[in-house]
């Protein structure tokens, strides 16, 4: 077919440049960044954390075409700071944000194996007998089967 191979739409080709940077001359304080061998995941998020700025008027991505494994994230400001600046500003808080999250999530599933109404299970399933992920037990449906048997 037409779509390329799956490792081209992530990995970086030989002298190619994950941020392309382009000033818009026509809107003060404006700039689209084109970030190469990513998709909507990172757009998306992106884009909310720059909009969490109180310094950025206005802040929006688009991908031009599925097959091309990039898009364009188009950042104004106020003029206290740089469209460059707040982009990476952002970028630093999604990243403490994910980290943050990692770590909740390791933690909670850290005490998945051999614990039973410890801190995983404390929002409001504390006492119950068994994991509610698939362990089976009385508490969902009988014993032998989880959530998932009919």
């Amino acid at each position: 077919m037409n779509a390329p191979n799956r490792h081209e739409l992530f990995v970086l080709d030989d002298g190619e440049k994950a941020l392309e940077v382009t000033e818009d001359t026509k809107i003060p304080n404006a700039a689209t960044f084109k970030i190469v061998k990513q998709d909507h995941t990172l757009g998306n998020m992106l884009r909310a954390q720059v909009l969490a700025s109180p310094n950025v008027l206005f802040a929006g991505y688009k991908t031009p075409h599925p097959l091309h494994p990039y898009f364009l994230l188009k950042i104004q400001t106020d003029g206290t700071i740089a469209p460059a600046a707040a982009l990476e500003a952002a970028a630093s808080r999604l990243i403490a944000t994910l980290s943050a999250l990692e770590g909740k999530f390791r933690r909670e599933f850290s005490f998945k194996d051999g614990e039973t109404g410890g801190p995983a299970m404390a929002g409001g399933m504390a006492g119950m007998d068994t994991d509610p992920y698939g362990g089976g037990g009385a508490a969902w449906g009988g014993a032998g089967r989880d959530y998932l048997d009919f």
